[in-house]
């Protein structure tokens, strides 16, 4: 039997159908594209400005390049990943505060929480690093890399609290891309809490860090993971490529892509 328009009732099912089809799978990349997740990505993107750490009006935001500085080519003139990174921007003289300076954490409190600190394998960025940068605070003048952890030591059972930052050494290229600067074997970490003799002033190696706070308890928890600057000098410039692990963090203007380390 023909339909009204001269087609078969079995060919105008089978349109159905596929149009049916089409129309779940329009919906559901819709849906991924409206929670930020690509489709690629195995989990929600929870990036973002931690409020709480952020001191000031400081600026760091997911953007396009940057590209150059002006006369730099080759790799230092882009991106290591993708058209985007993550922008930052401090001051250091801009609150009522003492000190003074801003801060900022751009990271993840979802994602990390309750991972071992001993399971920390892999851990760095690349960063944009500016003549002006070093001109305001030195060679070393860079962002970190933060941890917010629990400590869980046996000798401090009350203490749940302490910041793991790892120091970078100064960049190998100024006004361009630096190559991955590797946390496991450049810069250096500490403890904010003191809670260890992995303090500000000792510069450990993370496997120092890791072993001092090894004593036999629980084990020390993550909480949070983040790329952070101050509050110390001024900085203008951007990080990508953050490495934790086997997952290296894209920084693009479309969110923060999880690709799997080489």
């Amino acid at each position: 039997m023909s339909t009204r328009f001269g087609m078969t009732r079995g060919k105008a099912l089978v349109i159905a159908a596929v149009a049916a089809i089409v129309a779940s799978t329009l919906s559901a990349s819709l849906s991924t594209a409206a929670d930020g997740n690509d489709g690629n990505e195995p989990r929600p993107d929870h990036w973002g400005v931690i409020a709480r750490n952020t001191i000031g009006s400081p600026v760091a935001d997911l953007r396009n390049g940057p590209y150059g500085s002006f006369g730099v080519t080759g790799t230092a003139a882009r991106p290591p990943y993708g058209r985007g990174s993550l922008g930052i921007e401090v001051a250091d003289a801009s609150t009522s505060l003492s000190p003074s300076s801003e801060k900022v954490d751009f990271g993840n409190e979802v994602d990390f929480f309750g991972d071992p600190v001993q399971g920390l394998r892999r851990v760095g960025f690349h960063v944009f690093q500016t003549g002006e940068n070093i001109s305001y605070g030195g060679t070393e003048n860079l962002p970190n890399i933060r941890f917010e952890i629990d400590p869980n030591l046996t000798a401090l059972p009350t203490d749940n609290y302490s910041t793991l930052v790892w120091v970078p050494d100064a960049s190998p290229v100024t006004n361009g891309w630096s190559p991955f600067l590797d946390a496991t074997s450049t810069g250096y970490w500490y403890l904010t809490g003191n809670e260890t003799a992995c303090n500000p002033a000792a510069e450990c190696t993370l496997e120092e860090l890791k072993t001092s706070l090894n004593d036999g308890g629980q084990g020390a928890t993550i909480h949070t993971a983040a790329v952070g600057k101050g509050r110390d000098n001024m900085w203008v410039g951007a990080v990508d490529g953050l490495r934790i692990n086997q997952t290296v963090y894209d920084f693009e203007t479309s969110g923060v892509k999880e690709r799997r380390a080489g």
